[in-house]
């Protein structure tokens, strides 16, 4: 018969299998299937057994869990500590995944599987310390002056690794004692291999024995002790993994050697060496234990370079905002902003956090969001979100959402959900290994068996050293790490692309992908506008021109301005004095330059300026624009003098790419924001037949 009942306090993976073991050790049960999702188990036994009975097996082990009819009301036991997720700024969780998506609020060891939790980076209000650059002495929570030198106090930017660099830095330290110690055991052992040992010339094989016991000390009982505390957590709480082979392996080898020194008579001739002295392997437990421990240090690494690329994305949130309170402005930590609060924007600055605009018009640099290089004009009533770049004018905000409601906290989150989350193969992974650690177990008892029953003399030893042997080698980590170790990579190094991948699942699905879907800016192109040429109008060269162009660029924060300025310097123009200089939004720049107006900018600035653009130009500048071109106008005066051409240059590998995907089969289509003419030319440099323009991302969202 079976029967249905609710359980309570499972909270992870390794709740699950506790109850389910507990389950079956109840006396008539026949088997036991327990959901964890559901918080429910399926009881078949053999005949009727009361629910006091299942409630005092699963509490054998303390109160946590319990059992109870669905629809019974019941006390449900509080959850100890470690599952409780973290509401502060540092989250941990395991990199085998072992309890799913549960984090711990404190650093550690998984419960289940042994291995160091690793922190993952959030997202946080946490205001910074500021410290005087001049006098390292004066620090306090907020921005402001120097009492002592007046100077204005710097932020003291948190250290990137945090905790994880700790734990990487502990671990490095002992990689390198185990392996000071190990390699003289290594060399000794391995001269056995030489017909004239040399070492035998200097002492006898039993000082060597001790010898090499001695500088085992240090790798067994210091660098690498943590791996037999995990060993023995996983066979008393019976998660058996692979510390449990490396714990009984290395532990049993090294024990096995000491008593072989301690007693050699114990042992048979066959098993000593010249003078006497038993053959031991603290080599054999040694090299193990220190190569489990790279391993360890370089799975560290790995977590802290990909843990860097969500800190890439922290450091484009601002520190602090200008709160404006009854008409005055005061620099406030972001951490006390509030939705609701006014906001001062001034030219180059960051948003602080996503907001509507109040007053002002400006051009806002999205592109760490959207990866359009040019900036999105913005006015009164518009959306601007927090991290973006304040290029032109001066803005009054209204803030909307703050902290982990903003879209850059989302999209980190995002990253940090998908780095934790298990592929679906992982899941086979999973259920081989629960497997594979008893089964490795019961073939070196099988071994130990068959060599002690049938093997020669003295077959008790011979037995011994050959279960060892099964034990050491048989080591699943790979098995082990493979999957979260190649999931977590790949989403990481896909943060630091700009490919954000929502989960494991989809990184693995990716494989089957017949259709890509891709944008053109910062996909296809490198995303920041770059200027193709000149075209001169007058008489005038076209460096004077690009001078006067620089000359009027260097004070502008315009990424189209910043590129002429690039192309101003590395061509070594003349850089002539700029008065009276003026951003006019929507339309360009303007200045005063040896008494003579000067501006650059679009079509509209030339009707500002009264000036004439030939016919000539005119067209000139209308071929360009259908190819996709960005084009400014240089005024001087009354009169268009040149024309600067700016264009998002195609990547280097983006041809390549393109072919490469055609060439396994898979169809690409480009969407784009961009005016038709630029999606064009763009998609017939790259050989994409299907594509679509000036689409707003809910456009993209139904195509696709």
């Amino acid at each position: 018969m079976k029967h249905s009942y609710q359980i309570s306090g499972m909270t992870c993976k390794g709740c699950q299998n506790h109850v389910q073991r507990a389950l079956v050790a109840v006396d008539g049960v026949i088997g036991a299937e327990v959901d964890l999702a559901e918080k429910s188990a399926v009881i078949e036994m053999k005949e009727h057994i009361s629910i006091d009975k299942l409630r005092s097996a699963l509490q054998e082990g303390g109160d946590r869990y319990s059992i109870y009819l669905p629809g019974e009301e019941v006390d449900v036991p509080a959850a100890p500590p470690s599952s409780v997720k973290a509401t502060g700024d540092g989250r941990y969780y395991c990199p085998m995944h072992c309890e799913g998506e549960k984090t711990y609020d404190h650093p550690g060891d998984c419960p289940v599987c042994g291995m160091d939790l690793v922190r993952e980076t959030v997202m946080t209000n946490q205001q910074n310390q500021y410290t005087c650059p001049m006098h390292s002495e004066i620090m306090q929570d907020g921005p402001g002056s120097c009492p002592i030198c007046g100077m204005d106090l710097v932020a003291i930017e948190e250290p990137e690794t945090g905790e994880s660099h700790e734990v990487l830095r502990q671990l490095r330290s002992k990689f390198w004692v185990a392996v000071i110690f190990t390699v003289p055991i290594f060399l000794i052992a391995m001269s056995d291999m030489l017909t004239d040992n040399p070492l035998h010339n200097l002492a006898g094989p039993s000082f060597w024995n001790w010898t090499q016991m001695v500088l085992s000390l240090p790798v067994v009982f210091y660098a690498t002790w943590m791996f037999f505390e995990r060993a023995y957590r996983s066979i008393v709480s019976r998660n058996l993994n692979m510390f449990t082979l490396i714990g009984i392996g290395a532990g049993v080898a090294w024990t096995f050697s000491l008593i072989g020194m301690l007693f050699p008579s114990w042992f048979p001739e066959q098993f000593k060496g010249e003078g006497g002295a038993v053959f031991v392997y603290f080599e054999a437990a040694t090299v193990i234990l220190t190569l489990v421990l790279l391993g360890q240090l370089l799975e560290a690494r790995a977590h802290q370079k990909t843990n860097s690329a969500v800190r890439q994305l922290l450091k484009l949130s601002a520190k602090t905002a200008i709160r404006i309170v009854d008409g005055v402005d005061e620099e406030v930590p972001l951490d006390q902003i509030e939705p609701g609060d006014r906001i001062r924007v001034r030219p180059g600055e960051k948003i602080p956090t996503d907001a509507v605009v109040e007053s002002g018009s400006t051009s806002i640099d999205e592109s760490m969001i959207t990866g359009e290089p040019v900036p999105v004009s913005k006015v009164e009533g518009d959306s601007v979100i927090g991290g973006t770049i304040n290029t032109t004018g001066s803005l009054e905000i209204r803030a909307t959402k703050i902290g982990s409601q903003t879209v850059l906290a989302q999209i980190i989150e995002m990253v940090n959900t998908a780095s934790r989350s298990k592929a679906p193969v992982q899941r086979y992974a999973d259920k081989i290994s629960g497997y594979f650690v008893p089964a490795v177990i019961f073939i070196a008892l099988v071994t130990f068996i068959v060599w002690s029953l049938f093997g020669p003399a003295p077959a008790y030893v011979y037995g011994f050293v050959n279960a060892i042997a099964v034990l050491i080698i048989a080591c699943p980590c790979a098995l082990g790490l493979a999957t979260p170790m190649s999931v977590m990579v790949g989403v990481g190094k896909g943060a630091q692309s700009g490919v954000l991948i929502k989960n494991a699942e989809a990184l693995e699905k990716l494989n089957q992908v017949d259709v890509l879907i891709i944008d053109k800016t910062g996909t296809l192109t490198e995303g920041k506008p770059s200027v193709a040429k000149i075209v001169v109008s007058t008489g005038q060269s076209e460096k004077e021109v690009l001078g006067l162009m620089a000359s009027l660029s260097q004070l502008s924060e315009h990424p189209l301005s910043q590129a002429i300025l690039k192309k101003g310097k590395q061509d070594s123009v003349h850089f002539s004095v700029v008065d009276q200089f003026k951003t006019v939004v929507g339309m360009g720049i303007t200045g005063v330059v040896d008494g003579q107006q000067v501006g650059l900018g679009n079509e509209k600035l030339i009707a500002l300026m009264n000036a004439s653009l030939p016919a000539q130009d005119k067209q000139t500048a209308e071929a360009l624009q259908s190819s996709g071109k960005t084009i400014s106008f240089l005024t001087l005066g009354q009169k268009v003098v040149g024309m600067v051409v700016i264009h998002d240059q195609i990547k280097a590998g983006s041809q390549q790419a393109i072919k490469s995907l055609q060439e396994m089969g898979v169809r690409v289509v480009m969407l784009t924001g961009d005016n038709a003419q630029t999606a064009k030319a763009v998609a017939e440099e790259v050989n994409i037949s299907d594509f679509k323009a000036s689409m707003l991302p809910e456009d993209k969202l139904v195509e696709i």
